[in-house]
């Protein structure tokens, strides 16, 4: 079992020096990864009047001020990006940090606000479409081989995008999206990791074990051809700083299957966006199992 820090890319956390901080500061009390959001303008009607930052800029001062610990987007939603540029900044991420990247990738939303206030897509079927051609596309362009695709949403004409990302064959790719739909986690079993949210439980709280053995079992059944090459299990909430307390809630989500813990703030409390409390919880150190 891995843990992380997972930050919103708005409030606090729309500075590029206080990402840094948190990242700085993960990494020395012991934490594998810093993941951020990625998103423009999240709940509008939440949101209104909060600042954001581009996940990548944030994600660039963390590399810069950090050796160690890995960095990536918890999710990027491939629908609503370019996948050339999207390839470009991976890319450029992965050589800066020295191959520390984790991309997360996922159907994005709320889809009115992100999405239909400038003008795209949404429909669930269409974002759906693009973000498995998106994802197509990215592996091809990490590659640093040409690429010719025409599909029904992306076109690239005879084109090479160098330098290719450090990791090879690429940066892991973890897949974002609702259990118990099936849809978003037969998307993750074709890559490196699942992502799961859980329809009853919000974003901050633990999952129910069995609901955990469910998702594990399922994404196993549909990876019977890859089982020898890793798949990671995250799964996400608030932890205790008590050690005994933290083992009482992650152990048996870790003997279900899961292999990452992902430290999060309820997403209704007012400390999500706020330095102060998560920094509390980063210096006290990851949970020990």
């Amino acid at each position: 079992m891995r843990f992380s820090i997972n930050i919103p890319n708005f409030g606090d956390f729309a500075d590029a020096r206080t990402v840094a901080r948190v990242a700085v500061e993960a990494e020395a009390a012991g934490w594998d990864a810093l993941f951020i959001w990625d998103h423009v303008v999240h709940d509008k009607q939440v949101r209104r009047g909060q600042p954001f930052g581009d996940p990548w800029m944030l994600l660039t001062a963390a590399a810069l001020a950090t050796s160690r610990i890995r960095l990536g987007t918890l999710v990027t939603p491939v629908a609503r990006r370019r996948p050339e540029q999207l390839a470009r900044q991976v890319a450029t991420l992965d050589s800066l940090s020295g191959g520390r990247v984790i991309f997360g990738a996922g159907l994005g939303g709320p889809i009115a606000d992100e999405f239909g206030s400038f003008g795209e897509p949404t429909d669930p079927v269409v974002l759906a479409e693009r973000l498995d051609e998106g994802l197509g596309l990215l592996q091809r362009y990490w590659s640093g081989e040409p690429v010719h695709h025409h599909g029904p949403h992306f076109v690239a004409d005879d084109v090479t995008l160098l330098p290719a990302s450090v990791q090879r064959p690429r940066p892991p790719v973890w897949v974002g999206g609702f259990w118990p739909n099936r849809r978003p986690m037969r998307r993750a079993a074709r890559w490196d990791g699942a992502v799961p949210l859980f329809a009853d439980v919000r974003h901050g709280q633990a999952p129910p074990v069995e609901q955990v053995r469910e998702l594990v079992d399922y994404v196993r059944r549909h990876r019977e051809d890859r089982q020898d090459s890793p798949f990671e299990i995250v799964l996400g909430g608030i932890s205790p700083g008590d050690p005994a307390k933290a083992r009482d809630l992650i152990q048996p989500l870790a003997d279900a299957g899961a292999t990452w813990w992902d430290e999060r703030q309820l997403i209704t409390s007012a400390e999500l966006h706020q330095l102060a409390p998560v920094l509390r919880r980063v210096n006290q150190g990851p949970p020990a199992l």
